[in-house]
């Protein structure tokens, strides 16, 4: 402290306030820092008697090294000492690394703004002015101990905050990576994503637009020169729609015929198609009466004669079935339906329709007519038929991994938003 700077006096830093007195704030330990033994001794008193625990520090350096040390809640330091003075005390100070704030009073004889604007600069809180004034002392302390009760409440919400987002991604990454195999679960419900019947193809694709998604796609030996195929795209997306895509797999597997509700047995132990109107109707009743889903979902089956290539099909509220010819033409087959799970007792119609020699018959989830580009515009049958002719030279998986492509060019690379599913069906004759 400088030579004319002025001292106060046991009695003018305590005033009246009862001794012992316990502060509601969470000051606890204040550093005072004074170049004067006297005055630190009459700060120190006075606020011991309040309740607090205070160190005391004769320079910035050795103010320094105990803040490198010890735990503070406040300081007190003197503007003017020599060697560090107070205001590059408090900047070296709020360069130290540290978890919680310190509040930072100087105590000063100046007053005009521009060392004001300095000190607040360099990281000060408050000021005090000398000879210092016991009220306006416990003002500013009581003050300082608001603004830290709220600093500390701030990093303990933090804290909770943190340890409830570290709880959510545990949670989060367990659950991430359960879809992971749900996913891996869901596509081996397509165990064979193509195979050559001689006189057909029949090629699949299955994408879900998340982990797990609503659509399916698959086929099954009915008979005697017969194949069934089929696209259902279930209501919703995720985890219940995933589920009930795997009951459906279920009735309408390959590897059981027996439990397979599109067939029926022969006298002789062997296994012929019901009609494909007859299957909707029987998946209707079940999903309304034994499996009591919220969900409902549209479907295409079809079957395909061999040796003819005549297609025998129900359409249940699916996205039209689309012929691909080999001329690269293309024509839309279907009147709509009505989605299965809707209504008890719905009837259910069906059609046949005549593929010729290299014709493609697509099943297709309505992902596809529904991508829309950045203005929002559905590609629509028309697009859908556009992309068909422009990539008729491919065939199989790589007539998908094209139209897969041309989606995503189409929507500007967004998110596509929903499944995409499609089963195939190419008429060959002339390889038999």
């Amino acid at each position: 402290m400088s030579a004319a700077a002025s001292y106060v006096t046991d009695t003018e830093v305590t005033g009246a306030e009862p001794v012992g007195v316990t502060l509601p704030n969470p000051v606890r330990r204040i550093l005072v820092v004074d170049d004067s033994r006297a005055q630190r001794r009459i700060l120190s008193s006075s606020l011991s008697r309040q309740g607090y625990e205070v160190i005391e520090a004769a320079t910035g350096d050795e103010a320094l090294a105990i803040c490198r040390e010890q735990d503070l809640d406040l300081i007190l330091s003197d503007w003017m000492m020599p060697g560090m003075d107070g205001l590059e005390l408090c900047e070296a100070f709020r360069a130290l690394p540290r978890e919680g704030y310190v509040y930072f009073i100087l105590l000063t004889s100046k007053t005009d703004k521009g060392a004001v604007a300095q000190g607040l600069d360099v990281g000060a809180d408050d000021f005090l002015a000398k000879p210092v004034n016991p009220d306006e002392l416990r003002a500013r302390i009581n003050a300082g101990g608001r603004i830290l009760s709220m600093e500390r409440e701030l990093h303990q919400t933090n804290r909770l905050v943190s340890s409830t987002l570290a709880e959510i991604q545990s949670l989060y990454n367990s659950l991430d990576r359960d879809l992971i195999e749900a996913r891996k679960m869901q596509q081996s419900l397509v165990r064979e994503k193509y195979r050559d019947m001689g006189t057909a193809e029949v090629s699949l694709l299955l994408k879900p637009c998340g982990h797990v998604g609503g659509d399916l796609v698959g086929f099954f030996e009915a008979g005697p020169d017969k194949l069934a195929f089929y696209s259902i795209d279930v209501s919703g997306h995720g985890i219940a729609s995933a589920l009930l895509t795997a009951r459906l797999a279920s009735y309408l597997s390959d590897g059981s015929p027996a439990h397979n509700i599109a067939l029926e047995a022969s006298l002789d132990g062997s296994y012929t198609s019901r009609p494909p109107e007859l299957v909707a109707k029987e998946l209707n009743a079940l999903l309304l009466n034994d499996i009591q889903s919220e969900h409902y979902f549209t479907m295409l089956l079809g079957y395909i004669d061999l040796k003819t290539g005549a297609v025998d099909l129900s359409q249940c509220g699916h996205p039209n079935a689309v012929v691909l010819s080999q001329d690269g033409n293309t024509r839309f087959v279907g009147d709509g339906g009505m989605p299965i799970g809707l209504i008890d007792g719905a009837t259910f119609q069906s059609q046949r329709l005549q593929l010729g020699p290299g014709d493609r018959l697509l099943f297709y989830s309505d992902g596809f007519t529904e991508c829309a580009d950045s203005q929002g515009r559905l590609l629509d049958e028309d697009g859908f038929s556009k992309l068909l002719v422009k990539n008729r030279d491919a065939t199989n998986e790589n007539l998908f991994d094209l139209l897969v492509w041309d989606l995503d060019a189409y929507s500007g690379g967004q998110d596509l938003g929903d499944d995409l599913s499609c089963v195939m069906v190419t008429y060959k004759p002339d390889c038999a």
